[in-house]
């Protein structure tokens, strides 16, 4: 039962990277491709029925880890508690900065709010590159299950580390230079004209950023935690998830030249898939390892909640994902056409 339920956080964890992630690399391509007021709000308008329903499943999320993994939540929440605040404040900041630009039509007013939704998306981006980074570096855990990180210590992997890095670093540009071409992507899918040509120019250009940044992060975690390997040695077909990530790429390329951006879009959310995918492979049964000592490391038996508990919320959360399910797809239906402006007061 433990072994299901890693499966579905990491299964929620990737659902809000695919569908928060194209929100996120929309808001980071705003300032960059956007060149008039109406490509700002033509931007805004195609992430506009979705983006705070996106949002929930990183909640979802943090909730399930909450009921069956509750020793491991504890101990994130306090040891992470500095960037988990510092996170917040950004997904308020970047809710603020798309809800606040159209209350006030002044120049001025929608320029600072339009840099605080974009700023707030590219650190956002950055912190949860970081995040994973953490969790595949391992974090200095006591024998009691807990830690704390300042934000960071040395720069460099020690024992006593921090939340920044070179490593972590390295993961955060992983994500930045990943969720900017998804998003290129969606808003290549959702516009037209110039706009559409400079969402697909920049998620082409974006491509390559994420080919080299991801090389280098295979070879850093092949230096760091090298036993990541192990389960992959040990479960050949295991290699069908990083096999589906290079797929992707290579599919993307093809798409790109063939401007076929629904496919292009659909691409990144399978390397995206396969590589969080492939991280909680190679992690498994560790959901924290330990920098300090790998006996004190919380794995999914010594932090999951009871064996009764874990079936009965399996029962529930089978009926709220049939719900969830039926709710998204509605809603991506509804708004799958083009996104175009068809008033001056319409939309953000």
């Amino acid at each position: 039962m433990e072994t299901l339920w890693f499966i579905i956080v990491a299964f929620m964890l990737a659902m809000y990277v695919v569908l928060d992630g194209f929100d996120l690399g929309a808001g980071i391509l705003h300032l960059f491709i956007a060149k008039t007021e109406e490509e700002r709000r033509i931007i805004l308008n195609a992430i506009g029925p979705v983006w705070d329903g996106n949002e929930v499943w990183i909640l979802a999320a943090g909730g399930t880890l909450y009921f069956a993994f509750p020793l491991l939540y504890a101990s994130s929440f306090s040891g992470f508690y500095l960037p988990l605040m510092i996170v917040l404040w950004l997904l308020m900041l970047r809710g603020l900065g798309i809800e606040f630009r159209h209350h006030v039509h002044h120049p001025v007013w929608k320029s600072f709010w339009d840099t605080v939704f974009a700023l707030g998306s590219i650190l956002l981006s950055i912190f949860f590159g970081a995040a994973l980074g953490n969790v595949v570096r391992g974090v200095p855990l006591n024998s009691e299950g807990y830690f704390f990180e300042p934000l960071w210590t040395t720069f460099t992997i020690v024992p006593d580390v921090g939340i920044l890095d070179w490593f972590t670093t390295l993961m955060g540009l992983v994500a930045l230079f990943t969720l900017a071409m998804h998003g290129g992507n969606y808003l290549a899918m959702k516009t037209e004209s110039a706009l559409q040509e400079r969402a697909r120019a920049f998620a082409a250009k974006a491509w390559w950023l994420v080919v080299i940044t991801s090389l280098l992060s295979i070879a850093a975690v092949s230096y760091i935690r090298p036993e990541v390997w192990t389960n992959f040695f040990n479960v050949p077909l295991g290699y069908a998830l990083p096999l589906l990530g290079l797929v992707s790429l290579i599919g993307m390329k093809y798409c790109y030249k063939r401007k076929k951006d629904a496919w292009a879009f659909l691409s990144s959310s399978l390397f995206i898939v396969s590589m969080l995918g492939s991280t909680a492979f190679g992690l498994y049964p560790n959901v924290l390892p330990a920098t300090t000592d790998p006996k004190f490391a919380l794995t999914i038996f010594n932090t999951s909640a009871q064996g009764y508990g874990l079936g009965v919320g399996f029962v529930w959360w089978i009926v709220g994902m049939v719900l969830t399910t039926g709710y998204f797809v509605y809603l991506y239906r509804a708004f799958r056409e083009k996104t175009v402006l068809s008033g001056e007061e319409e939309g953000y």
